[in-house]
């Protein structure tokens, strides 16, 4: 009797690791604990990472789960043609993504990347200019001409902007478009701004889609590119992604395809 017991202590004693290793044991199959480790990671790599608080709730969802493969592969759900595409290119597609970001992760882009990046985005900016302007926009042409003669009499720009301006951003603010670009605007727009002198108003109204435009000329400037620290970020997810496409398309090239 006591060794039937002693027999029986040993054999629990060495099941309480298997048991351990597991989260739960669903009619018998058992849902092993690095399952739930890989899904929390997965969560939280998708911004869902599971709390300590919630853990129990966390369980429940894994062993409901497994409940409900359990009873679709009973029915046979899993052994439809459809069903192994499906699987196969969900596969494939997991294996094209830990393939990509192991790329990433082995070529990190370095500063002299970087440092290389930015100097084609100063070159860019190399002799462009901003243009500081001001309008008025109206919907009739009579009317722009009428806010013309106005300003040749001495009227202030920004107090008839307020009034009279049909651009609600713009004219809150006495026609301040603030600096920007010549792209910027439609090209009605910026292509009788740029003639213009600083302080000089339009002669004409200037039409465009959006109606009439009076325009003033407050300043130039020559473009202010960003320093290297604000937007080294963006440029080193830049340089990723070229140096991804250049691998992606390089594994294209040497492909054998019939």
């Amino acid at each position: 009797m006591k060794k039937q017991i002693l027999t029986a202590l040993i054999a629990a004693v060495l099941a309480v690791p298997a048991v351990a290793q597991n989260l739960a044991v669903v009619n018998g199959k058992p849902i092993p604990m690095a399952r739930a480790d890989v899904l929390a990671k997965l969560l939280a790599n998708s911004g869902r990472p599971v709390p300590p608080d919630r853990m129990d709730q966390f369980k429940k969802n894994l062993i409901n789960r497994e409940v409900w493969v359990q009873e679709a592969q009973k029915q046979g759900l899993d052994a439809s043609e459809e069903f192994k595409t499906v699987m196969e290119l969900t596969r494939e597609d997991l294996l094209i993504r830990d393939l990509f970001s192991n790329f990433q992760k082995n070529n990190p882009v370095t500063d002299v990347e970087i440092k290389a990046e930015y100097d084609k985005v100063i070159a860019a900016y190399s002799g462009t200019k901003e243009y500081r302007a001001r309008h008025i926009l109206v919907e009739k042409e009579s009317e722009a001409k009428a806010i013309i003669a106005q300003l040749k009499k001495g009227a202030k720009f920004d107090a008839i902007a307020k009034k009279q301006s049909k651009d609600p951003g713009s004219g809150a603010q006495g026609g301040d478009l603030n600096w920007a670009t010549p792209g910027s605007y439609v090209p009605e727009f910026s292509e009788a701004m740029v003639k213009l002198s600083k302080g000089q108003i339009t002669d004409t109204p200037v039409k465009s889609q959006f109606g009439y435009h009076v325009i003033r000329l407050d300043d130039v400037r020559e473009t202010q590119a960003p320093k290297l620290e604000e937007v080294k970020d963006k440029i080193a997810e830049q340089v990723s992604g070229q140096k991804l496409m250049k691998y992606q398309q390089d594994l294209r090239d040497k492909a054998k395809v019939e």
